[in-house]
């Protein structure tokens, strides 16, 4: 019982589209500009870099929080992990939203985060590595992604996380085919501070 309110309450958190509310707060409707994401990425082409980090640090934090309240509550990393990854489910299956969303990045960063800490450390710094060198966040992140299961056997977390994770990855996957798509037409749109 105690479990299923913590997966139900991940998914709720989870599902307010920050992304979205700031920009509808700046008159734009983030789902009709760029890319229709509501992810960070987007919001930062669409209204600059410091309300995209703001959505991005809001996005990471709704993963992390319930998964944190739930290790807290149940010290099983399991648990934690499932509940940050219902998080993860409600950005990108918002009811809010007509059952729409983001990609599950910033969100499923917090839900390690909240979960297995050192591997999502660890894959944020290959994130930002591959940002330097490619420029491209969405490959970035699939590259990140990637590393997420072999960081779990580097830092001995539950096995069971860790097959989760592999999943976690899959999914990942999935989300970005647009973007593998656009990668490998070399349309793909490139990061820049400026």
């Amino acid at each position: 019982m105690l479990l299923t309110a913590l997966l139900i309450g991940g998914y709720i958190v989870g599902s307010i589209p920050f992304g979205y509310l700031v920009a509808r707060a700046r008159g734009i409707d983030i789902l009709q500009f760029g890319s229709g994401n509501i992810g960070a990425t987007n919001v930062y082409r669409a209204l600059g870099k410091w309300l995209g980090l703001l959505v991005f640090l809001l996005d990471v934090s709704k993963g992390m929080v319930p998964a944190a309240i739930a290790y807290s509550v149940t010290s099983s990393q399991g648990a934690a992990f499932s509940v940050g990854m219902a998080a993860v489910v409600g950005h990108c299956l918002s009811p809010f939203l007509k059952f729409k969303g983001g990609k599950g990045i910033a969100t499923g960063l917090g839900a390690v985060l909240g979960s297995a800490p050192f591997v999502a450390l660890g894959a944020f710094g290959i994130f930002l590595v591959m940002i330097v060198i490619t420029r491209y966040v969405s490959l970035s992140s699939l590259v990140a992604t990637a590393f997420i299961v072999p960081l779990g056997i580097i830092f001995h977390i539950d096995p069971n996380v860790n097959w989760a994770l592999g999943l976690l990855t899959l999914f990942v996957l999935y989300r970005h085919v647009p973007n593998i798509k656009r990668l490998l037409a070399g349309s793909e749109p490139k990061f820049s501070l400026r």
